[in-house]
């Protein structure tokens, strides 16, 4: 399927994804981690729950989430 948009998959299923987290991330596991998946797109998963869903995103899509993080514009949802 050309042009084939897809939101989320079983992170399990997503072969040769080599996921990361952030070092400010708590020692518990209570964090987020990501991994490439080629050219486009990057996945997102829960580290509590591995072989759980992932959301995939592309890195236009992140570049602007990150950009819109670092510039406070979702501190409010903190409060």
């Amino acid at each position: 399927m050309a042009n084939e948009v897809r939101s989320s998959a079983p992170a399990s299923q997503l072969a040769g994804a080599v996921w990361r987290k952030s070092t400010r991330s708590g020692a518990i596991g209570n964090c987020v981690e990501i991994a490439s998946l080629g050219d486009d797109e990057i996945a997102m998963r829960n580290s509590r729950h591995p072989d759980g869903p992932a959301l995939i995103y592309t890195r236009a899509e992140m570049s602007a989430f990150l950009a819109g993080a670092k510039d406070g514009e979702f501190d409010d949802v903190l409060h």
